[in-house]
């Protein structure tokens, strides 16, 4: 058998053994964040300082799934009495309910990087159905860790009504939420 025939066999059988790999989210490089309307004057911007979780991945087929944990203890609108409210008992109420959590599979795409994760949010006690977009994915080898190390950027929107957190809609405050989830994240050894 000549060599240049061999390789079709052996990029076959290089695929089929991949397998789907666990990585850790690396909570120094990964914050959620939000938009959401104010009055209809502006978008306020915010982010979660605190998240953890795990991604399983199989980059050979774009496979796997996600669980993002977020910590509504560290909600960050960059303005100190904002902050205090979000907390409180008007809006999140985090004695009751202290983190937020994105679920979902892996869905469509090609080459072996999926399109978007399907999935669910919980929030405030409620859960439901979230689809996040993915607009890059990205894998390399850790320059310092050397194991396999993945970036993404996804986002979608909710409406915050749904999840029992109507604060402000009596005054005109759009519902809609913009939730853009950008995650680091390293193989596990």
């Amino acid at each position: 058998m000549k060599p240049l025939s061999l390789l079709p066999a052996l990029l076959a059988a290089s695929l089929a053994q991949a397998a789907p790999v666990t990585y850790d989210i690396d909570p120094t490089h990964t914050y959620p964040s939000f938009e959401a309307d104010h009055m209809g004057l502006s978008i306020w911007r915010g982010k979660l300082n605190q998240s953890a979780g795990t991604i399983v991945y199989d980059k050979a087929n774009g496979s796997g799934h996600v669980d993002v944990q977020m910590a509504l203890t560290s909600i960050d609108f960059g303005l100190d009495t904002m902050n205090a409210w979000a907390r409180g008992k008007d809006f999140f109420n985090v004695d009751r309910h202290p983190t937020a959590a994105f679920r979902g599979r892996f869905d469509g795409g090609a080459g072996g990087v999926p399109a978007r994760v399907v999935g669910e949010l919980t929030l405030n006690g409620q859960t439901r159905p979230l689809a996040l977009a993915i607009h890059q994915l990205k894998c390399i080898p850790h320059p310092m860790l050397k194991r396999d190390f993945c970036g993404a950027d996804a986002s979608g929107s909710f409406n915050r009504d749904d999840f029992g957190l109507g604060a402000g809609k009596d005054w005109g405050f759009k519902m809609d939420v913009t939730l853009r989830i950008q995650v680091e994240a390293i193989a596990k050894e």
